[in-house]
């Protein structure tokens, strides 16, 4: 069995998000822009969401993982921090391996599984993980 979840991943084994607590709201308010990201990402996603957007962390953090986050309308990855704000390549490299830094001292935190659209998703509804992840990201774009 745990050969089976280290190859597949281990989501199912979180506790399903409770569809009628907040952050169930906060996911429903993205789940459009969640949909239309789905489109292009085929990999396991874990959502950061908040009141005011969210964060989406693809494929298999702390090792290998992409990273898009919601605000307002709008899905903002790495690509557009390089289009949009002129950041360099060794940049992205040190927001990467400061994203991994904060994903690692957050990932004792609970998670929950919640689906949205057709897909299965890792829901992690920790304030200050999102928080972090945040400042991590703006001080990026206002370099």
């Amino acid at each position: 069995m745990g050969f089976f979840n280290k190859m597949f991943g281990n989501k199912l084994d979180y506790p399903d998000l409770d569809p009628a607590g907040p952050v169930a709201g906060h996911l429903e308010k993205i789940s459009g822009q969640l949909q239309a990201l789905f489109e292009k990402v085929h990999e396991p996603v874990e959502v950061v969401p908040g009141e005011d957007g969210g964060i989406v962390f693809i494929g298999k953090p702390p090792k290998k993982f992409g990273i898009a986050w919601i605000e307002g309308d709008r899905v903002i990855n790495f690509k557009t921090l390089v289009d949009e704000h002129g950041v360099e390549p060794r940049q992205l490299q040190s927001l990467s391996d400061r994203l991994r830094e904060i994903y690692e001292a957050n990932e004792s935190d609970d998670r929950y599984k919640a689906t949205v659209g057709s897909r299965e998703v890792v829901v992690h509804p920790s304030d200050s993980f999102r928080a972090q992840v945040n400042e991590a990201i703006e001080s990026m774009s206002h370099h």
